[in-house]
């Protein structure tokens, strides 16, 4: 039976009247995220029909889930809400702070030693306010979400950005940073600019070589990492209902890399399949009994140009294998010989050393049984490995159900590494190297979503690529990143030329899923008892201080740094060693913005110290500005705070003080967490007025005193020969944003209005 029956038949039972209270106030039929959005308004008896992209709207999640790492700084701001619990259903999964080395056991077992404090607040914190907790080792948060909480219709926010692979079971699940996930564990209404819809038709059918990683590979080459921006990406067609619900996850979960808001499907025979398989026929023949209000209306289907605000058409009979790369997930790349052409062009290392298979987007048990159908062949054909091969399980019932089947066994008869089922490599938490800085030039290829410079090793010279499991596989067999399994013969150690055919798997196991100990822990009834202690002398954990207030005066700001070009979250603050600090916000900030690459001298940190002239690094000069009593902005490039929904990358800056981050562009959930955190989040009017900022300038706000919706500010530039510059800045604040910024944070609007 599955968790939280009762709420999820709950949301079943009103579905119907409110997608008809919506058709009739909107007067057109529906697409699937306008049923279910509106049909999660707080307000349930509005009669206003929003404007996409433009009007911000309360919402009412059915359910949370939330990722050690960011879990951390969520659960240390609940603790200050003054709440005795959560009110509504929240799970807490521990998969980001297990490093991969040298195998699963080892591996697992380092981590409960090296983090077990922080595991045990998790724990202690989950018990006290019931919230559902997964053990480490359990498996990746989206994996354990589809396989045991995700359901067709519902609403769900995530403290990872990658809590849209839930869409791939029908839903709308929204990455969000921990304040928002605060609100909603409070009681209160979760807050979202409603978004813009694009539809994206699949024709035709997958088959050969071409997996569903394939589609949002080639999405992301249409619409690149800033096209989904503020926006709902919809798949429908019979491309769409051809493929299983693990398929549909990974294309879900790879939006993020577009910037998508989120993206789902309709519900279908593939998702109740899935359904029935992880032992949730209870929630199958509930969704059935709705099922026509829990995909679009067929008229949109029909004519999709009059309901989206964008219309991609893909036809999967003629896509073929992708890898997209390096160092961002939208350039893509078709296998074999364009890939030698535009790798021989940009020096990109052909030899490849490691393949990847695993990760919150590909590892279900379809994806590991297609890739063990390669390595099988490999096997069978007399082939070696001419690199080296890493599987991270998605969850314990995953592995338990393949090592059964025996799928892992064929990887390990290649020798390769089953790490733990966690995120591991994907997140930078791979001990690749003794010293990742100066590691050599070289070519990987995962299946998995980012692959940011850095990201998985910490070697800036590491070239990595996205493909499916199966492609990686192949290529990791082969050793070269041009290999192309549909025409390319291999030398087998008969010396004989062999070819892998078409790969095989399983949508499903057999011989149905099985585990011994999934890992899940359910809290205490009343957890009034429940002691969570935090230490003093922590360097892991530091209960919080709310955030003063920044005013309404703002006059001598200096310039911390003025970021040039792509700044992600990982920029901003990186994950990798700093991932054990991600509950102490004190330590972690002195990673603040050391990836950014400083407009002046274009250096990665080191900025200018106005105060000394001295040069140093941005965490230390933050500091010295902050102990001084003097305000700093930042400056950044288009979509800035692209990546994960890290709000550290907000607090950080907050906590050195950081007053302003002004950029040309932001990405949603960055923009959201400034916003939550008590900060400026600006644009400029003018995107050429970046190119006035100069080193040693200095910022006055003229007019903060009459902060308020839809009225630019204005910010007067004092350069260091005296001359001026006044310039005009956008934003996207609305009133109850503004009482952020006035309170300091959201959380102490939230502290206020619980006392």
């Amino acid at each position: 039976m599955a968790f939280d029956i009762d709420m999820i038949k709950k949301v079943y039972s009103q579905v119907a009247d409110r997608v008809n209270a919506a058709r009739e106030v909107t007067g057109k039929p529906l697409t699937l995220a306008e049923k279910i959005l509106y049909s999660h308004l707080w307000d349930v008896k509005t009669k206003e029909a929003f404007t996409r992209g433009k009007d911000y709207v309360d919402f009412a999640p059915d359910r949370i889930a939330c990722q050690d790492a960011t879990a951390q700084m969520a659960l240390l701001q609940f603790m200050q809400a003054g709440k005795n619990k959560v009110a509504v259903p929240t799970t807490v999964h521990c998969d980001h702070l297990i490093q991969a080395k040298e195998g699963a056991a080892v591996d697992l077992k380092n981590a409960n030693d090296v983090s077990s404090e922080v595991f045990n607040f998790l724990e202690s914190v989950s018990d006290k306010y019931g919230i559902g907790f997964w053990k480490p080792g359990a498996g990746i948060i989206h994996q354990v979400v589809l396989e045991n909480y995700a359901f067709p219709g519902g609403m769900m926010i995530g403290t990872d950005s990658h809590t849209v692979n839930a869409g791939g079971l029908g839903m709308i699940a929204i990455g969000v940073g921990g304040a928002d996930a605060v609100d909603v564990m409070a009681g209160m209404a979760w807050e979202l600019k409603f978004p813009k819809l694009i539809g994206v038709k699949l024709i035709g059918e997958l088959s050969g070589w071409t997996a569903p990683k394939d589609v949002i590979l080639k999405v992301a080459e249409i619409l690149t990492v800033k096209g989904g921006t503020g926006a709902i990406v919809e798949y429908f067609g019979p491309g769409a209902t051809s493929m299983s619900c693990t398929g549909k996850g990974t294309i879900c979960n790879m939006g993020a890399e577009i910037g998508a808001t989120t993206s789902t499907f309709g519900y279908d025979e593939s998702m109740e399949r899935y359904l029935r398989a992880t032992e949730r026929a209870d929630v199958a023949d509930a969704a059935n009994k709705v099922k026509e209000h829990l995909t679009g209306d067929p008229e949109v289907y029909a004519n999709p140009e009059q309901y989206f605000d964008e219309v991609i058409e893909i036809n999967l009979s003629e896509l073929g294998p992708l890898l997209n790369g390096p160092f961002t997930p939208d350039l893509s790349t078709a296998v074999g010989s364009t890939m030698t052409e535009k790798a021989s062009s940009n020096d990109w290392p052909l030899k490849v050393e490691w393949g990847l298979i695993g990760s919150c987007t590909n590892s279900s048990y379809e994806d590991l049984s297609r890739a063990s159908s390669i390595a099988q062949q490999a096997l069978d054909k007399g082939l070696k490995m001419k690199a080296e091969l890493g599987i991270n399980p998605g969850s314990e019932q995953v592995r338990y159900t393949a090592d059964r089947d025996g799928i892992l066994g064929i990887f390990e008869k290649l020798d390769a590494k089953i790490f733990t089922n966690a995120c591991g490599p994907c997140i930078g938490q791979w001990a690749r190297y003794s010293d990742p800085k100066n590691a050599p030039k070289n070519s990987i290829v995962h299946s998995f979503n980012r692959n940011f410079a850095k990201r998985a090793d910490g070697n800036p010279n590491t070239h990595a690529f996205v493909a499916s499991p199966e492609l990686t596989a192949a290529i990791a067999v082969a050793g070269r990143l041009d290999f192309n399994p549909l025409v390319d013969k291999l030398i087998n150690e008969n010396g004989e030329e062999v070819m892998f055919d078409e790969p095989t798997g399983w949508e499903l196991p057999p011989k149905g899923f099985e585990v011994k100990d999934n890992g899940y822990l359910a809290p205490v009834e009343d957890g009034s008892s429940v002691e969570v202690k935090v230490s003093p002398t922590s360097e892991r954990l530091q209960l919080l201080t709310p955030f003063e207030p920044i005013g309404e005066e703002i006059k001598g700001a200096k310039l911390l740094i003025k970021a040039f070009g792509k700044c992600t979250t990982d920029h901003i603050s990186m994950a990798g060693p700093w991932l054990r600090y991600r509950g102490h916000l004190d330590n972690i900030s002195n990673n603040c913005l050391i990836g950014a690459v400083n407009a002046f001298g274009k250096k990665t940190n080191f900025v200018k110290n106005q105060l000394t002239g001295e040069f140093g690094g941005v965490p230390d000069t933050a500091r010295a500005y902050k102990a001084a009593g003097v305000p700093t902005i930042v400056v950044g490039d288009h979509n800035y705070g692209e990546g994960s929904s890290r709000e550290h990358a907000a607090m950080e800056p907050r906590h050195l003080g950081v007053c302003a981050v002004i950029v040309k562009s932001f990405a949603r959930i960055h923009e959201t967490n400034l916003k939550k955190q008590g900060m400026l989040g600006l644009t400029f009017a003018n995107e050429s007025d970046y190119d006035l900022i100069q080193e040693d300038d200095t910022f006055n706000f003229t007019d903060l005193n009459q902060f308020a919706s839809g009225k630019q500010l204005t910010l007067e530039i004092v350069h260091i020969d005296g001359t001026k510059d006044s310039i005009m800045l956008n934003h996207t604040y609305n009133d109850s944003q503004i009482e952020w910024y006035k309170e300091g944070s959201a959380l102490n609007l939230i502290k206020k209005e619980n006392a």
